[in-house]
């Protein structure tokens, strides 16, 4: 695989297409939006805990500590049905707001989650110790085995800790994709068995109907949205469109590229940058889904993915046969072009994994010449996978190509360093910035990009870790 100099690989076209309209800043609104909606239930949620709060009635440590207590369960308990309500697949969130903004959202409530549901037991044990006047391990006990429901409730925290340490980066980074997966599921579980706890043992429902009938149409309604949107919909689209493998293309060592036909898939409105979930009916392979984005501009009736051998269950997918029957979930993301001001010209950054969603936007963005321009970074030449393929696009659209090829630490620095940034795109922070890549190769080229003056609405990150 060739790899021409940043200069060389610089190419020039004929006339740009028509530009498409856009939506400037669109994600980072409705990002902002999305907030505004989940803090907005905890005023409610203090409301909630204020009514069955009797004025007067905190008269000593006691009280107050399981106050705390019950108001960090209500806390914990509102958070749970907010991250089940975010990775439940709602078209709305995963189109404006966008998946990667969604996952992060996910991983930093859920992050919060944890903490209160264990303050919540901590907390409600020693101020009933402090009431009762007994050791907090006596109290445990009594808590533990004396209260209706107890042992589903303790059950339930065991499994959220679970959940939150095998969500923990360094320990998600050694997991298979797959154990990660299904150990997440286990959160529909604890949400089961706390939501008999809260009716039981909970003072704020125990003896509030319509307390108990809000806080039901709350669970029902995000049950709904998963059931729909992550089973009913996906079964049916499935089903419908009848996608298959037409062929498995290999693309460099260890990398295939997996050609997708069905019927009727330009009704789906698939665009380049987004991403869906596979799951593909062969043997070893029909009970996980994975992420993959598209790494074509979606043609009628054909899509594309592509894929590198990981040491996982990706392996399995290089000796995909032809005609083999594949169900998905999507089309999700909101790394499209969509994103950026139409009159602004783009710079695409790609790592790794990351090249797929860009090289289809690289296809597929108007303009040319230095309209667009893409900066691949790889460790080594072998790594820049479908390098050709962004040669000819180049070729036959004039835009830009830049493979940064090198280590971190080489005698040059780092190649996506500011001072590396502005040297290749003297323009940069009047730009659209489209950034994919690994984690932490992301985060700190959007540092780079910030001191180099590009605004935040303007850098558009799709993870890749989800």
């Amino acid at each position: 695989m060739s790899t021409p100099s940043a200069r060389q690989a610089r190419h020039r076209a004929g006339p740009s297409p028509r530009h498409l309209s856009g939506l400037p800043g669109a994600g980072h609104l409705w990002s902002r939006a999305l907030l505004l909606v989940i803090w907005a239930g905890v005023p409610a949620v203090l409301a909630l805990w204020w009514q069955d709060t009797i004025p007067g009635s905190l008269r000593g440590g006691g009280d107050y500590v399981t106050a705390a207590g019950r108001l960090s369960g209500l806390l914990a308990a509102y958070l749970l049905l907010v991250l089940v309500a975010l990775m439940a697949r709602i078209p709305w969130l995963e189109s404006r707001v966008g998946s990667d903004v969604v996952a992060r959202y996910h991983r930093t409530l859920g992050e919060y989650t944890v903490a209160l549901a264990v303050a919540h037991a901590v907390l409600i044990t020693l101020g009933y110790a402090w009431q009762s006047g007994t050791n907090p391990i006596a109290e445990t006990g009594t808590v533990l085995f004396h209260y209706p429901d107890m042992l589903l409730a303790a059950a339930a925290l065991a499994l959220l800790v679970l959940v939150g340490v095998v969500s923990a980066r360094a320990v998600r980074r050694r997991l298979p994709y797959e154990t990660w997966y299904h150990v997440h599921l286990l959160v529909y579980v604890a949400i089961a068995l706390a939501f008999a706890h809260e009716f039981s043992v909970g003072a704020d429902f125990s003896t509030s109907p319509r307390n108990r009938l809000l806080w039901s149409g709350a669970h029902i309604a995000v049950a709904a949205a998963v059931l729909v949107f992550r089973v009913v919909v996906p079964a049916r689209r499935s089903l419908h469109h009848q996608v298959r493998v037409a062929r498995v293309v290999a693309e460099g060592p260890g990398v295939v590229s997996i050609h997708l036909t069905g019927r009727g898939l330009d009704e789906l409105g698939a665009q380049a940058g987004q991403f869906l979930r596979w799951r593909f009916l062969a043997r070893g392979l029909w009970w996980q889904s994975h992420p993959y984005s598209l790494s074509a501009a979606p043609e009628r009736g054909q899509w594309r993915i592509t894929v590198k051998n990981l040491g996982d269950s990706s392996a399995a997918l290089t000796r995909l046969r032809p005609g083999t029957r594949v169900w998905f979930e999507g089309p999700y993301g909101a790394f499209t072009e969509q994103r950026r001001h139409p009159a602004r010209k783009v710079l695409l950054i790609a790592g790794g994994a990351g090249i797929t969603p860009i090289r289809a936007l690289y296809e597929s963005l108007p303009g040319t010449g230095s309209d667009v321009l893409l900066l691949y970074r790889a460790s080594r030449p072998e790594d820049l996978v479908l390098y050709r393929e962004l040669q000819d696009i180049a070729r036959r659209r004039g835009f830009g190509l830049y493979p940064l090829v090198g280590p971190r630490t080489g005698p040059q620095g780092d190649p996506l360093s500011a001072d590396r940034l502005r040297a290749e795109v003297p323009d940069i922070a009047q730009r659209d910035v489209y950034l994919c890549g690994p984690g932490g190769m992301a985060e700190a080229t959007e540092q780079q990009l910030r001191r180099l003056g590009v605004p935040r609405r303007r850098i558009h990150r799709e993870a890749f870790e989800f």
